[in-house]
């Protein structure tokens, strides 16, 4: 556990400490208020417990308290005092202080106050943890889908807010029920029992449509996609559960799915209010109102008769649709698609005017032809319009895409957990020559996946989606562990190890990079960090610190990728490197490319002035070895000398 120690008296602090490193890795102290709150500020995600003193200079003990509360509520806090200062207890209380400790501290009375607060510890790490699986689903899902989660038994453990919002339970209603609690009464038997049999016996996936009923009694259909997650033994631990809401909620949008029912060919456009969000922050809803029915009647008349289309449907939340047979409209998608152009160009010049206020309304336009899934494919051409803003979206097959998108990523999620539980998460090694010996002096360490089916696969097959959730961090360690396993087998090599700004920010990868150091130290000078630069750097002064601590230690860190994204002199800099991978798109064809090529020199100037070992990639030919030869670079990795593979 981690521990911050705020206290003034430098003889009670070495007392303390003493007691308190029985129980915590790590301590950071502090001899003031406005210290201790910068130190938390720094370190809160990696904090368990906060001891301070009341008595301290620039701001007291409660003022920090107070603040550390309007910041974050979960982090546990105790009050450390002297008898005489009990009558501030009460204050404290309200301000959600954790336990007491009174001096002069001793062990019995520690351990007891700290044995109190385990179980707000771990409950909070929970919540933690809770929310990051959270996190991780709605990655999955790349849209707004409705998601469960069962264990073995069919009783729900995870539900979404549109799980929520839809069935109109609470999530404390649902956990540890069956989905029978919002069964309706029309499905007939057969259909669960098949559905069972799919997901429990086969152990498949299983899809289809299931009406439900929602704690008030309204019904609702969703298109179902149930994945059962085996472990490694091919027994069930638990279901997932992917849905997309196709109800009718209102009435209109129940005649609209009437209309789409009836006539299997149709021609739907669907019509969005840009920027509703921004009408729901400024105005109240009875204004929002009067504006969607003033634009509502408005429609027709603004649609160009291209189609002759007799009404609008108002759906909800500023969308509105238009619909007829496709047999009534001969137009082509590129006719209409001009059609919506003028449409567009006519409500750019009306004017809204509800209570003597003007608005001006602007719009996002998807249109389809289709005979399955026609709505679905609109509704989400809706969603791109807004996202790429472009005006107007033609929309068929679009569902499909995103449908088999997310369940693919389901199904990437799952292969992942197999293979690192059943340690088929692999590293192969890259050798990187030297120009002028074309010995191998060095080899990169490049993860990769093998299957169930035996199939070993690249990085871009799966570690992109390991990315969005939990199972990232565990592939990086594994990648540690074998590449450092990797320093024993092929002495006098060097071995390159790939890790994102985002890896070093992870107090788990420093701890386990720290512990192979440790374990692995006459090697180290042998060993190479490759960072990546990102923009989503967010602790710019660890990653200093971690440049420093490992370089101190005789590794060598390298710059991958230089010369494209995010890579620029200045931040090269700031990581001190010793190493500079030039990034293949510029070596690929840099016999060809004379732009390359000019880039190529400008960073090989700039590497000799600095000293700096360069590195070729993506040299997949003599041709292209020759020139970078010839440029001064110092070693070549790719193809032309060979590709990755297991030592």
């Amino acid at each position: 556990m981690r521990l911050l120690y705020l206290e003034h008296n430098e003889h009670a602090k070495e007392s303390a400490l003493h007691l308190f490193s029985k129980f915590f890795d790590h301590i950071l102290t502090a001899q003031d208020g406005k210290e201790g709150f910068h130190l938390y500020l720094n370190h809160h995600d990696r904090l368990d417990v906060i001891i301070t003193t009341l008595s301290l200079p620039l701001m007291t003990g409660i003022e920090v308290i107070e603040k550390i509360r309007q910041h974050n509520s979960d982090v546990a806090i105790i009050v450390l005092s002297e008898l005489h200062e009990t009558h501030l207890f009460p204050q404290t209380v309200t301000i959600g202080v954790d336990g007491y400790l009174f001096k002069p501290l001793s062990l019995a009375q520690f351990a007891t106050t700290l044995q109190k607060i385990l179980d707000t510890i771990i409950l909070r790490r929970e919540n933690r943890q809770k929310t990051l699986l959270l996190e991780q689903y709605k990655q999955v899902t790349n849209a707004s889908s409705i998601i469960s989660k069962t264990d073995a038994k069919g009783r729900i453990i995870y539900v979404n807010e549109q799980f929520c919002r839809i069935s109109g339970y609470e999530e404390k209603e649902l956990l540890g029920k069956s989905h029978n609690i919002i069964r309706h009464p029309d499905m007939p038997r057969s259909t669960f029992e098949e559905l069972w049999h799919t997901i429990k016996t086969e152990k498949k996936i299983w899809q289809g449509i299931v009406k439900n009923r929602s704690k008030n009694g309204k019904s609702y259909y969703v298109k179902t996609t149930i994945q059962p997650l085996l472990n490694a033994h091919g027994e069930v631990e638990e279901y997932i559960s992917l849905r997309h809401d196709i109800t009718a909620i209102m009435s209109d949008k129940k005649q609209l799915f009437d209309f789409l029912e009836a006539h299997k060919l149709c021609v739907l456009i669907l019509i969005q209010i840009e920027d509703y969000a921004i009408l729901e922050k400024f105005y109240d809803k009875a204004s929002i109102s009067k504006i969607e029915q003033t634009f509502y009647k408005a429609l027709l008349y603004l649609m160009p008769s291209i189609c002759g289309f007799q009404k609008v449907y108002f759906l909800e939340n500023g969308l509105y649709a238009f619909v007829i047979d496709r047999r009534s409209c001969q137009a082509s998608k590129e006719e209409l698609y001009e059609t919506l152009e003028q449409f567009l160009s006519s409500v750019k010049e009306y004017i809204i005017k509800v209570d003597g206020i003007e608005y001006d309304i602007s719009v996002v336009c998807s249109y389809t032809y289709g005979v399955f899934k026609i709505f679905e494919d609109a509704k989400i051409g809706i969603d791109h319009a807004i996202a790429t803003k472009e005006s107007i979206i033609y929309a068929d097959g679009l569902s499909d895409i995103e449908y088999h998108t997310a369940l693919k990523n389901i199904e990437t999620l799952y292969m992942i957990k197999t293979a690192i539980e059943r340690q088929n998460i692999l590293s192969y090694f890259q050798p990187i020559v030297n120009n002028q010996t074309q010995q191998i002096e060095k080899y990169e360490s490049l993860v990769r996946l093998l299957n169930e089916e035996g199939d070993v696969l690249a990085p871009h097959a799966f570690l992109d989606i390991a990315k969005k959730g939990r199972y990232s961090t565990k592939i990086t360690k594994i990648v540690l562990e074998n590449s450092f396993n990797a320093l024993e087998k092929i002495p006098k090599v060097a071995i390159s190890i790939n890790l994102s700004m985002q890896d070093i920010e992870q107090e788990s990868i420093l701890e386990t990079i720290y512990t192979l150091l440790q374990r692995y130290k006459k090697h180290a000078p042998r060993l190479i960090f490759e960072l990546l630069e990102s923009e989503n750097m967010k602790d710019v002064l660890q990653i200093k610190q971690f440049i420093h601590e490992v370089k101190a230690q005789g590794v060598k860190i390298a710059i991958d990728d230089f010369g494209t994204g995010y890579s620029n002199f200045e931040r090269l800099l700031f990581f001190e490197p010793d190493i500079l991978k030039i990034d293949g798109s510029l070596i690929r064809n840099i016999h060809t490319n004379r732009v390359n090529q000019h880039i190529v020199e400008t960073i090989m100037l700039f590497a000799k002035k600095q000293k700096l070992t360069t590195v070729a990639e993506f040299v997949e030919n003599e041709t292209i070895f020759k020139m970078v030869k010839d440029m001064g670079i110092d070693y070549s990795q790719g193809y032309f000398f060979g590709k990755p593979e297991r030592l």
